[in-house]
């Protein structure tokens, strides 16, 4: 896809994203996904194996999601994931050896979630439970204490859930992530992932253990979180600790060097989700070619090869490498519209 900035190029990636995923990697709240002046905004798309699967996400700015598949309601959103599996890679990931823990634990979110649907249900869950027990730290109530007892051990259930995929899912990827930064890196750098839990937790993985170390940490807690009015430990405070060399990447890589590890990042992420799910997942490339040098450039494109489907988005064809181009369809994106295509 090609077009000027502002034209539209990341919205309609963007709009993949969301079929795919649920999640928008660029706005947390649906709103911001509407048309100013719109009371909805409704996306649909034919996908899977031979485009029999035909799904429909439509954002409400009153009345929440409405989603259909086949022409069947829905009435658990994760039921919409899975016929289109896809792996986003934008200039925004860049931050994520820079950035906030919060992006880091939504990039291994959007993992888990491409290996288990329901995990999306887990995260709503929690979330919910949390916003519940952070309103009832600041009031006060007579019952408040076996209120928050009840809330605390259903934060342990679900809490424990999503360590334990969060551990999983970067167990399976540091063994993909490594071999490519080697080889992105000319075999001078070694990548570890390393899982920073919210919570203290033994070791080996124990989900009953995991349990009940997450309930006594937040009966712990109690009385200090009633000063913050927020909880302090849990999955929401979990952290991924990337090294290169065992050392911080943070602090220690170039620019380069950072660049070179989300991209090892990303292509361990693809070779996951096409192993455990049988599928080749859909690669969406919004404008980052520009960000890598010619030798990763190519390193990319080879690594997607002709297994993949992929959608990328440029201001130039110049950021293309030229064999891969001429095998390409190349569409003008202006305004928000398509407005040519050719092969």
């Amino acid at each position: 896809m090609l077009g000027n900035n502002g034209e539209g190029k990341s919205n309609l990636l963007e709009a993949v994203e969301l079929l795919g995923s649920l999640r928008s990697h660029r706005c947390s709240s649906d709103r911001d996904l509407i048309q100013r002046g719109a009371n909805r905004s409704r996306l649909r798309a034919k996908a899977g194996q031979e485009g029999d699967d035909d799904l429909v996400l439509e954002l409400r700015r009153q009345g929440g999601r409405w989603l259909q598949r086949n022409g069947k309601v829905l009435e658990r959103h994760a039921d919409l994931i899975g016929p289109l599996r896809c792996v986003g890679f934008s200039a925004l990931d860049l931050e994520l050896v820079r950035g906030e823990p919060a992006l880091r634990r939504t990039w291994l979110d959007r993992v888990v979630q491409q290996l288990e649907p329901v995990y999306s249900e887990l995260l709503s869950r929690h979330g919910r439970l949390l916003r519940q027990r952070s309103q009832l730290l600041r009031r006060s109530l007579g019952n408040r204490d076996d209120l928050l007892e009840v809330l605390d051990q259903q934060l342990a259930v679900i809490g424990t859930r999503l360590h334990r995929r969060r551990h999983r899912a970067l167990r399976r990827l540091e063994p993909l992530a490594a071999p490519w930064q080697d080889k992105l890196s000319g075999g001078r750098e070694q990548l570890q992932l390393t899982y920073l839990p919210g919570s203290k937790l033994s070791e080996p993985e124990d989900e009953q253990a995991w349990q009940q170390s997450l309930m006594e940490q937040l009966h712990e807690q109690r009385p200090q979180e009633e000063r913050l009015g927020y909880c302090t430990v849990g999955p929401q405070r979990d952290d991924v600790a990337l090294l290169l060399g065992g050392e911080p990447a943070r602090r220690l890589g170039s620019a380069g060097q950072q660049r070179c590890l989300v991209l090892a990042l990303k292509l361990a992420e693809l070779e996951l989700v096409q192993q455990l799910s049988g599928v080749a997942p859909l690669l969406l490339l919004d404008d980052v070619l520009a960000e890598l040098d010619p030798q990763r450039q190519q390193l990319l494109l080879e690594a997607i090869g002709e297994g993949h489907q992929c959608m990328v988005s440029a201001t130039h064809l110049q950021s293309c490498v030229d064999d891969w181009r001429q095998r390409a369809q190349l569409v003008e994106i202006k305004a928000g519209s398509i407005l040519t295509s050719s092969s």
